[in-house]
């Protein structure tokens, strides 16, 4: 991702390489002539005031203004105190090096918001509506649910919608960071801040725009600087009152010393003045204030990058502390659509079999039903078929070329005399069973044919998000449904998580998560974000899962995953804490070497130059260090 300076940005490094040349000069003029120290004085004062007119005339308005202690105020005391005691070159290049620092904070910070200002991409333009049998291009806001829509190849879709006409694949990229296109035709649902890339399609509202998608998720990343860490908060309490207490300290010891020592000679005041002033460039706290909130800032950008909307820093804390995730089942670690998953024909063929049962549950609009007729996927001759009868609680009855047959479960098929037996595997068994007519007459009892496991397929990547997490030092995973115990034991074992709990309503998954919390580390719940939302706000940390378009899981879940992938869990906490590392890794660099440079200072080892070091080259530094979380 390239950026470009702002104009602001430009200027500011035009004057700043004006400012340098022109120090440059003076430096050279000082050594070749052996000026007067009134004329050192006005030579270089001219880069100084170049350099930094801009600190001086704000630390002026904040006194005014009564706000006196901030890092401003700080290099003006130091500088002045530089110029005054005749290290002219070491007060000029305080204030270059200050200002060189600034900038290099200002592009850092640019480069972080351009990382978020990728996804604020997403929001929609103009929308195309349909109205009076005429297309007006019109704001996003003023189309009203059920209104319809048009949208071109190359256009962002408005609104959250239902295709009505027209066929088209959809970019959605800038909402899950996944690059694959999605084919979208008729009745199909489309999400507001997706990319319209090949067909013309007609789009009927289901959302205002302030409803959509697109609305909810830029509301969050543009209010995601509010919640802050707890180590942000810190900073920001111990820099209000670092800086007072820092002055105090300067104060001090440009004056006790000599005092103590009953000194009358300028010079030794001035030696003990400069090592106030020293003490004041290296202590200004920029290295922390800007650092830390940065590397939060650039975190969040990441992660957005990846489809992972982690609404604040103080979520970001908490999700480098994970160490047991409990999943939702149905959703999260399967798709939530039934499939068929095996065919076991008893004197038929599996093709038969499964013919069969795709005419015979044909009419029905039953998951398990329309399941079977999807895995069919051939024509189904529907004038072959005559009555269809619902058997309430077991199963169907259909007529098919004059043939009985009963497709259902084992108490339909105990109820017409099938020798049926139970799957060795698990999940929705469906039995088939044909009565025929013998010589006028039905047979005593129905023919057993077979039958077809069915079950919520487990999503590709759910195994490797287990492995993944535990790889992470994930402890706990812990699994819960509202299923039958021996479907959750099974896709539990297939996914290699030793605990789980079946047969869970809302209020019990509540209560199992609230028995979890307070053991080692964090705890987050992962769930599809529509029948969560009271577990995803009991959680440490709540994780919705594909929701796009899931209002409830925007405004319930502390992170949102914008995919349906549970893999990015991982990816989620491995961003979270690269970036507390980074955080401590700062905090403790810049503390540690303002720490030893005061220490050298007071005792008059370091000079103003190695003061510059601890001051703009450990914020430079830490800056530096701050942007790697932008990057995976």
């Amino acid at each position: 991702m390239k950026y470009k300076m702002t104009g602001k940005q430009k200027k500011m490094c035009r004057r700043l390489a004006i400012a340098s040349a022109v120090f440059a000069l003076s430096a050279v003029a000082d050594h070749i002539f052996g000026l007067t120290w009134q004329i050192r004085l006005a030579i270089y004062l001219i880069p100084y005031v170049i350099a930094g007119y801009d600190v001086l005339k704000t630390a002026g308005i904040n006194i005014i203004h009564g706000r006196v202690f901030d890092e401003k105020f700080l290099m003006m005391v130091a500088t002045a105190g530089a110029l005054g005691t005749g290290e002219y070159p070491e007060a000029v290049a305080v204030m270059l090096f200050y200002q060189v620092g600034e900038l290099f904070q200002s592009i850092a910070v640019g480069r972080s918001r351009k990382s978020i200002a990728s996804l604020m991409d997403i929001r929609p333009d103009y929308a195309v509506a349909v109205r009076n049998g005429e297309q007006i291009r019109v704001p996003p806001e003023s189309v009203a649910v059920g209104e319809t829509v048009i949208v071109r190849p190359g256009e962002k879709i408005p609104l959250d919608g239902i295709v009505i006409d027209g066929e088209t694949t959809v970019n959605t990229a800038a909402l899950t960071g996944e690059s694959s296109p999605v084919d979208v035709s008729v009745s199909e649902s489309v999400i507001s801040g997706t990319l319209n890339l090949t067909g013309v399609i007609t789009v009927k509202t289901t959302s205002t725009f302030g409803e959509s998608t697109v609305s909810k998720i830029l509301e969050l990343v543009e209010n995601s600087s509010e919640k802050k860490a707890r180590v942000e908060n810190f900073i920001t309490r111990f820099a209000r009152w670092y800086t007072p207490c820092v002055v105090a300290a300067a104060v001090l010891l440009a004056v006790i010393p000599p005092v103590f020592l009953g000194v009358s000679d300028w010079s030794i005041w001035s030696v003990w003045l400069t090592r106030a002033c020293v003490f004041l460039v290296v202590s200004c706290p920029c290295a922390l204030v800007v650092s830390v909130p940065l590397s939060f800032f650039g975190g969040i950008g990441g992660a957005s990058r990846e489809g992972i909307l982690i609404k604040g820093a103080s979520y970001m804390e908490q999700l480098a502390g994970i160490r047991t995730v409990v999943f939702d089942k149905t959703g999260t670690l399967t798709k939530g659509v039934f499939a068929v998953e095996d065919i076991h024909p008893n004197i038929v063929s599996a093709a038969e079999l499964l013919d069969i049962a795709a005419a015979c549950e044909s009419m029905s609009t039953h998951p398990v039903a329309q399941s079977i007729v999807r895995a069919h996927e051939g024509h189904i001759d529907n004038r072959a078929i005559g009555s269809v009868q619902e058997i309430p609680g077991q199963g169907v009855k259909a007529q098919i070329d004059r043939l009985t047959y009963y497709v259902g479960n084992g108490a339909l098929m105990d109820s017409v005399g099938a020798k049926w037996h139970e799957c060795h595997l698990t999940g929705t068994i469906i039995h088939i069973a044909r009565e025929y007519p013998d010589g006028g007459s039905l047979k005593p009892e129905a023919e057993y044919l077979g039958h077809i496991v069915i079950n919520d397929e487990i999503k590709p990547d759910a195994a490797q998000a287990v492995s993944d997490l535990k790889a992470l030092g994930v402890t706990r995973l812990v699994m819960l449904t509202g299923d039958k115990e021996k479907v959750a034991e099974a896709v539990s074992s297939k996914l290699g998580i030793s605990e789980h709990y079946s047969g869970m309503m809302p209020q019990d998954k509540v209560s199992r998560v609230e028995e979890l919390l307070g053991g080692d580390g964090r705890l987050a719940f992962v769930g599809d974000g529509i029948n969560d939302a009271p577990v995803l706000m009991r959680a440490d940390v709540g994780i919705a899962m594909g929701a796009m378009g899931s209002d409830s899981a925007i405004e319930s879940a502390d992170v949102v995953l914008m995919d349906d992938k549970p893999d990015k869990i991982a990816a989620a906490i491995k961003i979270a804490r690269k970036t507390m590392t980074i955080v401590r890794e700062n905090i403790v660099f810049a503390l540690g070497v303002k720490a030893v440079i005061l220490a050298l200072g007071a005792l008059g080892i370091a000079g103003m130059w190695l003061a510059v070091f601890g001051d703009v080259g450990v914020l430079i530094i830490a800056i530096l260090n701050a942007m790697r979380t932008m990057h995976k």
